[in-house]
């Protein structure tokens, strides 16, 4: 069953519940959901969901993976899927597709994301997208596991680095919190 509207409503209140002040940030998602819009569809050019996962190890490091098309190092995480049912389910399933680590050797640390990132993408004329929105539900998952197969189609390499390393410092101050 797909992600139902509600369900984002329901997570992006929690989660401002937690952080009030990021209510400006977020209100062009709440915005569209006013509206009606259908964020976990990725033909939904004024914005659309994602889902990300900030996995820690029990040494407190965080996988990074090397996105291809971006030639960056970032976090697992990628577009809503019909057969997802929670934007955590996302998260964990494009974890899992892009570092072949098996979901049943991750444990999400909440329901609630750690974080809601806004940020515009860039035209694609390739993919015939024009510029658009993602809000990225990031989580946190822990794991004692090791880094399986990539996916080669999107991602050239994986690797455990400190929380120090992620660029996004609000992010940053979350992660290393929730590791104390």
């Amino acid at each position: 069953m797909p992600i139902a509207p509600h369900h984002i409503r329901d997570t992006i209140d929690d989660y401002l519940d937690a952080h009030p002040e990021e209510k400006t940030r977020l209100a062009p998602a709440l915005d569209l959901l006013d509206a009606e819009a259908d964020l976990t569809s990725r033909k939904e050019f004024r914005g659309h969901a994602t889902a990300g996962a900030i996995l820690t190890d029990p040494a407190g490091r965080v996988l990074h993976i090397r996105h291809l098309a971006l030639d960056r190092w970032l976090l697992p995480g990628g577009h809503i899927e019909p057969e997802d049912a929670r934007l955590v389910d996302a998260a964990q399933r494009e974890l899992t597709e892009e570092t072949g680590i098996p979901a049943s050797a991750v444990v999400p640390a909440g329901l609630c994301p750690v974080h809601i990132d806004a940020h515009p993408i860039p035209a694609n004329d390739a993919k015939g997208e024009p510029e658009h929105q993602h809000f990225d539900f990031r989580f946190l998952f822990r794991t004692s596991a090791d880094i399986g197969e990539i996916q080669a189609e999107e991602v050239t390499a994986a690797a455990w680095r400190s929380a120090e390393n992620i660029e996004d410092e609000t992010l940053r101050r979350r992660i290393v919190r929730a590791l104390r």
